[in-house]
């Protein structure tokens, strides 16, 4: 597997972007991927500290790069809908929103401000009521959502029954479930776009197996130390075996700037899918189900307030 895969973006000059996730690791690459192709990009943060280091970062890699902080914990859907609120307010064109965050694996079950699973709630209800926010910005700039999804998510199921595992949890039960979530409403956004004229296109990307926080220690998800697997994924990653912060972005990149890649996944094409350059992939066999992606929209969307 080749351990240097690029990929070259065209010119994002005129592109406003948004990406969760934008403050450390894979998130990280993908911002400064961007801003160094010439986007303006907008990362919506929890911790601001964190966020003016990662700021200081790209900066310094990419000068003259045009990026800027708000404020958003996606485990809470009014600082969601707040965000939304924002930059809808500043009335600036919005032409991609990266759907990039997550939080994966906590030990022991937690919730989030409005009582959902935590990964359940963070992972695809938070990024599922974002978008919905940005509807409106989105559809003017006929933008790209690309919403990063995962190898997890090639296995498993959504439990309709227990969504927000309250009778058993099981922590990479969890996880699948919002990443397979997460991946039936980006294609059932493409698909209702395309069928209401509204000119979103949206595309799913994963970013294979690399070293990032996400397996790492997290006390705030009750994780101390750093995870047998995440110490395994960096040998792999050191030996050439699995992917790194770099080449995992490079999905998400290819996801965003492709022509026609609307209900479209694409992954590293190196052995297993856990490395190397980007390509499209085959969907998931829990992706093609149109009916359990139509049911995950009418869960995931709220209802207009009475009287709209």
């Amino acid at each position: 597997m080749s351990r240097t895969p690029d990929l070259s973006l065209p010119d994002l000059s005129r592109t406003r972007a948004v990406v969760t996730g934008g403050s450390d690791g894979l998130g990280l690459r993908l911002v400064t991927r961007l801003a160094a192709a010439g986007a303006e990009v907008v990362l919506p943060v929890r911790n601001r500290t964190k966020g003016e280091a990662a700021l200081a970062g790209v900066r310094r890699e990419v000068p003259g790069a045009r990026v800027s902080l708000r404020d958003l914990d996606l485990s809470s859907l009014a600082s969601v809908a707040a965000l939304g609120e924002t930059l809808v307010a500043e009335g600036e064109p919005l032409h991609l929103l990266v759907n990039n965050a997550g939080v994966m694996s906590p030990p022991q079950r937690q919730t989030t401000a409005d009582g959902h699973e935590l990964q359940w709630g963070t992972n695809h209800l938070g990024h599922a009521a974002l978008v919905h926010h940005l509807l409106p910005l989105l559809r003017e700039s006929r933008a790209r959502v690309v919403s990063q999804v995962s190898v997890a998510a090639a296995s498993g199921q959504i439990v309709w029954d227990d969504l927000d595992a309250e009778r058993s949890y099981d922590a990479m039960r969890s996880y699948r479930q919002s990443k397979i979530a997460m991946g039936l409403f980006g294609l059932e956004l493409d698909r209702r776009s395309r069928a209401g004229g509204w000119g979103v296109t949206s595309t799913l990307s994963h970013p294979g197996v690399a070293p990032t926080s996400l397996l790492a220690a997290r006390p705030e998800v009750g994780r101390s130390r750093d995870t047998t697997s995440v110490r395994v994924i960096r040998l792999l990653s050191r030996i050439g075996l699995a992917g790194t912060p770099d080449s995992a972005a490079l999905p998400a990149l290819l996801a965003a700037t492709a022509p026609d890649a609307g209900g479209r996944l694409y992954g590293p094409r190196g052995p297993g899918h856990v490395g190397g350059a980007p390509a499209e992939q085959r969907l998931y066999r829990p992706l093609r189900d149109e009916a359990e992606a139509a049911r995950v929209w009418e869960l995931s969307v709220p209802a207009p307030p009475a009287g709209r």
